[in-house]
């Protein structure tokens, strides 16, 4: 069995940090399924809610972006990926657009939430993952994340 070397630009980088930006990445791709999943049930012909299957489509893309940032992130940093199964939605029948709406405001409110924890977690261990990412203010406004995440 052989051990993974350790990347040449990694500089001062926390293995907790790596592990919830990895955590992190895997809530992205959870997310961007989940809503891809929302798509195509409302996009079914007995469904036939086109602005609800467009509007959570556009929502899949945005989150396996957000995704690919982190990806990204994770690399120029010198960590290391550990990608993880992506769970089954516990819902394919979404019932009713009320249920998804709430569906998805909970699923965001713990998107967004993990962010938060990951900043608290790099202060407290005088990590800057963020940092400068080319042509941004800084990776966090990047992904979409609110500004007082900075």
């Amino acid at each position: 069995m052989t051990t993974a070397s350790t990347s040449q630009v990694r500089q001062n980088y926390h293995q907790d940090p790596e592990a919830a930006i990895n955590r992190q990445i895997n809530l992205e791709l959870y997310t961007s399924y989940l809503y891809l999943s929302m798509s195509y049930y409302f996009d079914l012909d007995d469904v036939a809610l086109k602005n609800f299957a467009k509007y959570f489509l556009h929502q899949s893309h945005e989150e396996r972006e957000h995704a690919e940032k982190l990806l990204k992130l994770q690399n120029q940093r010198g960590g290391r990926i550990l990608l993880q199964d992506i769970k089954k939605p516990d819902c394919d029948d979404w019932e009713s657009r009320l249920n998804a709406m709430e569906c998805a405001l909970h699923l965001e409110k713990n998107v967004n939430q993990s962010p938060l924890e990951l900043h608290k977690l790099t202060h407290c261990l005088n990590e800057q993952p963020w940092g400068d990412f080319p042509g941004h203010q800084g990776s966090a406004c990047m992904l979409g994340f609110p500004l007082p995440f900075l």
